[in-house]
């Protein structure tokens, strides 16, 4: 028999080459280009490989009906993804090196990443690039980059690539696509043909209820009426220490009842009546998801979902942590974990707690409830950088390998202990809380959040002195503002998106002007989205409807529904709400341009005038000269004619804060590929004296 000739699919040029590299048999793959395409051609036994990478996605679902115009359209077909969007016009010579490689190939191994997106899109480029050699590909299943696993996958080839998680893929990408087009063009439309203006609208199956919960918070944040309430505390000296001791009942209805407290503790002596002392273990944290790992990325280093996901998906091309696009919380024996921390132990910050957990008898994870059943946890391969990484790089592998070593670690110990003090018949409280053992919380430092509080030594009777009693006047707060990593919690409970695309969801409310800053705010026009969609078509911001669909889209990747079958019930749901958006086009498109038109003229608002102190500081462009400056909305009143020059190049808006030295508005300024920076336009502010 001849050589084979092999094509081995990879999903990016950077895995392609750790691929290649892994299943050479000298390690030395031979770099090859085509019309700027990297692939490479490594020898293993009686097998020539070719090794080629995607770029992500080169196949997209677009509608037969291309005209943007019409809707509804229910004919929805693969096409080159050059083909529909704009921004991909690299993908063609992507595709046409695939496909001239495949034609001199015998044998075919998928080797994207193992989940729904890298089958759904190995599964088109093999269909639709390669000729229809999808059901002749075998599959290489990994959950990390380094040569050892790539080695075994490529020994323990899959027969055939998971048709059932292809299905799931594909079905998603068509329902998504039916009900994000149609929607959006019957929104954007009707804006269009009321205003004869063009403005991007869009909502969808997940976009739509992920914006109705931020609505409905700001709906109970505007209408919150606080209540009055109000706190006791004893400010009490012990030896030359003062501390704070709270009072028995946490919040008092009335004013007099407070008053009489603080008259009737004021000057009194406190007299220790009981100590409550309570040891209990504090259990190491479980393994990281990629959404733990976001909320745990965002409450440290205040990096957004989409960020966090980004930087650990370079990590893992870089073969320096598994695949992160993972719902697990399990770390099953097989990876190794002996082997991972030997090989940690060679990088200096972690040598002595990773020689410290290899000192164990065993090596048992406390692992947590949630499965995934194409990827285990993520977790550090014990490869270390072969570059040096960024700082967010740096940050985020740190995180992840500290997080690692404390699901390992021993139960913490701690201790609290409760004072109980008598101040002539009123119950005090002094609380006290110590570590007595770290356990786990050594080998996740800095990564912890504790406070202890020390008190010194007391006994039954002892009489402690009372400094100061104080009232403290409070009112009930509204529900807190959601944030990016609260909102992706919030998605995932109620089970709508994907682990790979809520992140992405979030970034698009903030794209389209939906929501704004980091303590997510609705914007005008995201309240004007919502109750506009939710008085012609409620479905569509319903959790129940979008999370009917992803129930079923599972079904299908468990084999237990068909694609066909979940697609005809979204078409047969999804053409009542169309007909109805398509009978009222006429009112939807008057709100909605009234809506943008608010809105754009927001985007333009910087400020109060600080020189009128009546009119507004808005962004203005010269029709004449085609410049943009700082003009007060009272100059066509006659009123004020304040004005100040703006930068010409870049993207301006509000940054919604004054200037910390003068206190006049501020405006955000961003140059492509840098980063943004605030402008105070006060030529008088004293920040500017010496500066040129």
């Amino acid at each position: 028999m001849g050589e084979r000739t092999v094509l081995v699919l990879c999903e990016k040029p950077d895995a392609a080459v750790r691929v290649a590299r892994a299943l050479d048999e000298k390690g030395k793959p031979f770099e090859r280009k085509m019309n700027g395409v990297p692939y490479f051609e490594a020898k293993r036994r009686d097998e020539q490989l070719i090794i080629v990478p995607a770029l992500g996605h080169l196949y997209a679902v677009a509608p037969k009906v291309r005209d943007r115009n019409t809707y509804p359209v229910f004919d929805f077909y693969w096409l080159p993804k050059y083909e529909v969007e704009r921004s991909a016009k690299q993908t063609k010579k992507w595709i046409d090196v695939i496909s001239g490689l495949s034609k001199e190939a015998n044998g075919f191994i998928l080797a994207t990443d193992y989940d729904i997106e890298g089958a759904t899109l190995g599964y088109t480029i093999l269909k639709y690039a390669c000729g229809g050699r999808e059901k002749e590909a075998k599959r290489m299943k990994f959950s990390t980059l380094t040569t050892e696993e790539l080695r075994e996958s490529y020994e323990k080839l899959s027969p055939h690539i998971e048709f059932p998680i292809v299905e799931a893929g594909l079905c998603r990408h068509f329902v998504d696509a039916m009900y994000g087009i149609n929607l959006s063009r019957a929104m954007t439309v009707a804006a269009k043909r009321w205003s004869k203006k063009y403005a991007t609208l869009s909502t969808g199956r997940v976009q739509g209820p992920t914006l109705n919960f931020l609505v409905n918070r700001e709906k109970d944040i505007n209408s919150f009426v606080p209540t009055p309430f109000w706190n006791i505390k004893a400010k009490v000296r012990i030896g030359s220490s003062t501390y704070e001791a709270e009072y028995e009942k946490d919040d008092i209805e009335r004013i007099d009842e407070a008053n009489a407290i603080v008259r009737n503790c004021k000057g009194k002596t406190g007299k220790v009546t009981s100590i409550e002392v309570k040891k209990f273990q504090q259990g190491p944290p479980t393994p990281f998801d990629l959404g733990t790992l976001q909320t745990e990325a965002y409450g440290f280093f205040r990096y957004t979902p989409r960020r966090t996901a980004d930087i650990a998906e370079r990590l893992y091309l870089e073969a320096l942590i598994s695949y992160p696009r993972t719902s697990s919380q399990k770390l099953p024996q097989s990876i190794n974990y002996k082997t991972i921390l030997k090989s940690l132990s060679r990088e200096s910050r972690y040598k002595i707690l990773a020689l410290e957990l290899l000192s164990q008898k065993n090596l048992m994870p406390n692992e947590g409830k949630k499965e995934d059943p194409a990827h285990p946890a993520i977790y550090p391969t014990g490869d270390l950088p072969e570059r040096p990484l960024s700082d967010p790089e740096r940050k985020i592998w740190d995180l992840i390998v500290k997080r690692f070593m404390a699901v390992f670690g021993e139960a913490a110990i701690k201790q609290s202990v409760r004072v109980s003090l008598d101040v002539n018949g009123h119950c005090f409280y002094l609380r006290g809380r110590q570590i007595l053992k770290e356990g786990w919380m050594r080998f996740y430092s800095p990564y912890i959040r504790v406070e202890e509080v020390l008190l010194p030594s007391l006994g039954e009777g002892d009489e402690i002195e009372v400094i100061q009693v104080i009232r403290e006047d409070k009112f009930t707060s509204p529900p807190p503002r959601h944030n990016p990593s609260s909102l992706l919690k919030k998605m995932e409970e109620v089970e709508i998106g994907t682990k790979a695309t809520r992140a992405d969801i979030i970034e698009t409310l903030y794209k389209r002007g939906y929501v704004a800053e980091e303590r997510i705010v609705v914007t005008d026009l995201g309240f004007d989205v919502v109750g506009i969609l939710g008085k012609c078509c409620p479905e569509i911001i319903s959790v129940s409807f979008t999370r009917d669909l992803e129930n079923r889209m599972e079904d299908i990747q468990n084999g237990n529904e068909r694609m066909e079958y979940v697609i005809d019930r979204a078409v047969n749901q999804l053409k009542p709400i169309l007909e109805e958006l398509k009978k009222r086009e006429e009112e939807i498109g008057q709100e909605l341009s009234e809506a943008v038109k608010k809105a754009r003229m927001e985007e333009r608002v910087v400020g109060g005038c600080p020189v009128c102190e009546t009119g507004k500081l808005i962004i203005i462009y010269s029709r004449r000269t085609g410049k943009r400056f700082l003009g007060c909305t009272n100059f066509f009143k006659g009123i004020c004619k304040t004005s100040f020059p703006l930068p010409q190049k870049g993207t301006l808006k509000s940054s919604r804060r004054n200037c910390g030295v003068c206190g006049w508005p501020t405006i955000q300024v961003k140059l492509v590929g840098k980063r943004p920076w605030t402008l105070c336009f006060n030529p008088r502010c004293p920040s500017k004296e010496g500066k040129t």
